[in-house]
């Protein structure tokens, strides 16, 4: 290999004081075929070899169809060269198409961002999360200030309008202040309809523009760079966070995506000066924003329902219980991320933590008081509703004693009470392990939970005997926290003053 300086002034030598090789390669006392492979005399003096393709008879053909229709694919080019009978492959032709048609770069002014005035929202995807029996789509709302570069980014498992609407005022809350202007794509949670400049906006949108006092402004169609930051934060996002990441569930998610956001993404350098962080810039930015609302505003999804003969109502792939006296009566679904509540008229009757969860029945035990006494035969067919919705793989256990010929009431009156005894959690690991140890009886079951029990040095479940009045026998009691009760120790009368005077 030639040292960088003999090159150098071997070519000098050459092209400029036009000195001869040999000379050359005297003075500098080198070979003279080093002084020829510096001076590149065989590339400048060899012609390259021209190879013959399948397309030089076409190729007058491709170039006037490249100028005449700029955009046409290779794959379209290729179907019209067969029928004037071209034999070749795609591959060549997809390379002179590259060389005819160069990239057009386009030309972008930098945009400037005064404090507090944008915002950018957009939604990415990050596959897909699996809750129980039921896989959703994970997304993530993201919402950036240009000037500071501040993120605020939750996961979700929808993206409809309460969880965008929702999500907007968690945002709004992090930031302490509202944008003047926010940016969208044209997604239908905030323009439905476009024709040109002509925009029509989702009037919930609207709504919660008027409320939070920000004016909605979308894109041009095909024009992410307007939302530049935002569209870069989710790439951010995906190359920073999200690779190599696993979450138990959809808390375990957000819990992980927001101390990423706390320590790396929001203190991060500015762009604008690398000496300075992005939460030191936002602390200048934070008082610029328009001040949050006096309350906040109405989020969540509301559904007209009518529930059929059974005291339900269907609600994303799961079923919530109603008190049983209202059934086939019309009534309201208000759902957010969180609780699902069930209105008669302007009154709630009944409020779930809500399911992401398939095929799941949520129960309240006190929407059934009363109606398991006036049909007996359903009591059955209840209880085994309740060990589904608890223990997923038990329908496997039902199965199997069925063919052994088991009663079936007995076992599911006996796992009941272990379930009461043991609680959930517990139950399931019960039965999942006798499952494998082939033996799911309700004895072997209630064996596993006792050693689990024995190990964990918990105490021995207490049992109960109840009188046969089955008005005892079938209540359900709902149990409470018993801190609650501890405040009732701890409350200080105000009226009390220990001072002296």
């Amino acid at each position: 290999m030639i040292p960088p300086d003999v090159r150098a002034e071997i070519r000098r030598l050459f092209f400029a004081e036009h000195f001869r090789v040999n000379a050359i390669a005297e003075h500098l006392r080198v070979h003279r075929d080093t002084v020829l492979r510096a001076i590149e005399v065989e590339r400048m003096l060899a012609s390259p070899a021209i190879r013959k393709s399948r397309l030089d008879r076409y190729l007058s053909f491709v170039e006037d169809s490249v100028r005449d229709y700029p955009k046409i694919r290779s794959t379209r080019l290729f179907l019209m060269l067969k029928d004037r009978g071209y034999d070749g492959g795609v591959a060549q032709l997809r390379r002179l198409v590259a060389r005819l048609r160069p990239a057009k770069t386009r030309a972008f002014l930098s945009l400037t961002h005064l404090p507090g005035e944008h915002g950018q929202v957009d939604w990415g995807s990050f596959g897909r999360l699996t809750i129980g029996r039921a896989t959703r789509p994970l997304s993530v709302f993201l919402m950036t200030l240009p000037y500071s570069r501040r993120m605020y980014g939750r996961f979700t498992l929808d993206q409809q309008r309460a969880t965008f609407q929702a999500n907007h005022v968690r945002a709004f809350h992090d930031f302490k202040g509202v944008p003047r202007v926010l940016f969208y794509d044209n997604l239908k949670s905030a323009v439905l309809e476009r024709i040109g400049n002509a925009i029509r906006f989702n009037p919930d949108l609207l709504e919660l523009a008027g409320h939070c006092h920000f004016r909605p402004e979308p894109c041009n169609v095909a024009s992410g760079w307007e939302k530049g930051n935002v569209e870069a934060g989710v790439r951010y996002l995906r190359s920073s966070f999200a690779e190599a990441r696993h979450y138990r569930d959809l808390d375990d998610a957000n819990a992980q995506l927001r101390r990423w956001l706390d320590e790396v993404a929001n203190v991060r350098p500015w762009p604008g000066d690398r000496t300075r962080r992005v939460d030191e810039v936002f602390a200048e930015e934070q008082p610029r924003l328009l001040p949050l609302p006096a309350h906040d505003p109405p989020v969540a999804e509301v559904l007209a329902r009518h529930s059929g003969k059974q005291p339900y109502l269907r609600f994303d792939l799961n079923d919530y219980s109603i008190p049983h006296r209202l059934v086939g009566r019309a009534l309201t679904l208000v759902c957010d991320e969180i609780t699902v509540r069930v209105l008669d008229g302007d009154r709630v009757v009944a409020t779930h933590l809500r399911s992401w969860d398939r095929c799941r029945k949520i129960e309240d035990p006190a929407h059934f008081e009363g109606l398991l006494e006036r049909k007996p035969k359903a009591r059955a067919n209840h209880g085994q509703g309740r060990l589904r919705n608890v223990v997923p793989r038990i329908d496997e256990v039902f199965h199997i004693l069925a063919l052994r010929g088991e009663n079936m009431g007995a076992t599911v009156a006996r796992l009941l009470v272990l379930l009461d005894q043991y609680g959930p959690d517990e139950l399931r690991a019960a039965v999942d392990e006798a499952l494998v140890r082939e033996t799911p009886r309700a004895s072997s079951i209630a064996t596993v939970l006792e050693r689990r029990r024995r190990a964990r040095g918990a105490p021995a479940p207490l049992s109960i005997t109840l009188p046969d009045d089955p008005r005892i026998r079938n209540l359900r009691i709902v149990s409470h926290n018993p801190a609650t009760y501890d405040s009732l120790l701890t409350h200080e009368d105000p009226d009390d003053d220990d001072s002296t005077d």
